[in-house]
């Protein structure tokens, strides 16, 4: 790996903003949208402690895949194949079967349907997906089309959110949110009795991306330019002009004084960024959404499929006007096909990156840009035959998928650990309460992932 450059110097903050919208625009139309608000419907916020635990993970998780991007200018997958062979088969198949499902295009159909009157949700599932294809596919570069979605979805949607929430809440379901995040629910501590554990795994593990979504991280970091990716090429669509056989390896920098003090300041640039943009915007969303079902739709029932935003969406029209019901379906319904794009777009990267990496040697180029729109209508085409064959249910899916993740982020944790350990010397590495945090998150992902699979066979 050449180590002839140095890093450049940083972007001042807010010229930074960008890389981390696009990973909060992915947990949107899951655990934001759908899982947490599901259990805050039917349990109360005492849920909320495993929001709060979840993204926090994820954010400890998500910086030391930015920490090995920003010093070695190449994604993790690169890295991590050079340490073990056989993990691209690893990452391809733990990520195309749980990403494929077509959860949430099937979700935003049937919102949309619900709005427009439409009969035929299947076709307008099919449609979706393959709209999705053709704006992923016509995008002048995948990292700018997906930072302009993803701002512009969160920057429409996050104002009506707050606007809804504050017209709706009281001031004891704010106290209830409070005890929530550390635990209390009404009555019971931490899990209330009766709570399906594959629910609570899927929303644990989609408080954030999710899976192996997280890993994609490396990519924003590195097509924004940050650190050693400022010196790698980025990805281009198959119909604008640019490189497309590229060098898919990054290139170190020479640990010196100088470099080390412009180390400190790209770390606190890209993890103050991360911060603020995934950690504190994701889990306000979170608790907003959560905190708004709550107080619509609270009870002891359980939900049809996603007929509980529907009728967050009744409420809503009928205490303070029919536009905020519909807006509120309009924005739920925006939230999942961004979050679709986001998903197909991150997945179709991770799967054809590692496909090529089967064949990798030092030295080693590759037209990643064909790759990767193999693998997108590769993926799409497997969605609507899962559509075609009658699963379609929105909940369900989206619960499959997200337990499936956390069996992948549970051995994401150990090998991004020791990739760092391994590749970059001890000054730039973690200090050790975040790699004790780090740690903790996959004894964590190990006991949830074994309770779901011990009590499917109970």
């Amino acid at each position: 790996m050449d180590s002839n450059h140095n890093l450049p110097t940083p972007p001042r903050f807010w010229s930074s903003i960008g890389p981390s919208f696009i990973l909060l625009g992915l947990a949107l139309g899951s655990g934001e949208l759908i899982m947490w608000p599901y259990l805050s419907a039917i349990w109360g916020m005492g849920l909320l402690w495993g929001a709060f635990l979840g993204i926090s993970f994820q954010y400890i998780l998500n910086c030391e895949i930015m920490r090995y991007s920003l010093a070695r200018g190449e994604s993790v997958f690169v890295g991590l194949r050079k340490m073990v062979s056989w993990l691209p088969i690893w990452f391809i198949f733990s990520t195309f079967i749980p990403w494929s499902l077509p959860g949430f295009s099937s979700a935003s159909s049937q919102i949309f349907a619900n709005i427009f009157h439409i009969s035929n949700v299947k076709i307008l599932a099919i449609i979706f997906l393959l709209f999705t294809g053709v704006v992923l596919t016509l995008g002048k570069t995948l990292y700018r089309t997906m930072e302009f979605l993803q701002k512009a979805v969160i920057i429409v949607g996050l104002p009506l959110i707050i606007i809804l929430v504050v017209l709706i809440t009281k001031r004891t379901d704010w106290i209830e949110t409070g005890l929530g995040l550390i635990g209390r629910g009404q009555g019971w501590w931490f899990f209330p009795p009766g709570v399906a554990l594959a629910s609570f795994l899927g929303a644990f593990a989609y408080s954030g991306a999710g899976g192996n979504l997280n890993f994609a991280q490396s990519y924003y970091i590195k097509e924004k330019g940050f650190g050693m990716g400022k010196f790698t090429d980025k990805i281009t669509s198959l119909f604008t002009p640019g490189k497309k056989v590229i060098n898919i390896e990054g290139s170190s920098f020479t640990d010196n004084n100088e470099n080390y003090a412009l180390w400190k300041k790209w770390w606190r640039l890209v993890a103050g960024e991360h911060f603020i943009v995934f950690w504190f915007i994701g889990l306000l969303t979170i608790i907003l959404l959560s905190i708004l079902a709550k107080s619509l739709v609270f009870s002891n029932a359980s939900f049809s499929g996603i007929d509980f935003l529907y009728q967050q969406s009744s409420v809503l029209a009928s205490r303070i006007g029919p536009v905020f019901g519909i807006g509120f379906l309009v924005v739920a319904a925006l939230m999942l096909f961004s979050t679709q794009i986001g998903v197909l777009e991150s997945s179709s990267r991770i799967i054809s990156e590692n496909f090529l990496l089967i064949f990798y040697k030092p030295g080693f180029t590759a037209n990643p840009s064909f790759a990767f729109y193999v693998a997108l209508w590769g993926q799409i085409a497997f969605g609507i035959m899962v559509l075609l064959l009658g699963f379609h249910e929105p909940r369900v899916l989206l619960t499959l998928s997200a337990v499936l993740n956390a069996v992948a982020m549970m051995f994401a944790f150990p090998l991004v650990y020791f990739l760092n350990r391994k590749n970059l010397v001890a000054r730039y590495r973690a200090s050790l309460p975040a790699q004790l945090f780090f740690i903790l998150g996959f004894i964590f992902f190990v006991i949830f992932v074994g309770m779901t699979v011990g009590n499917l066979f109970l």
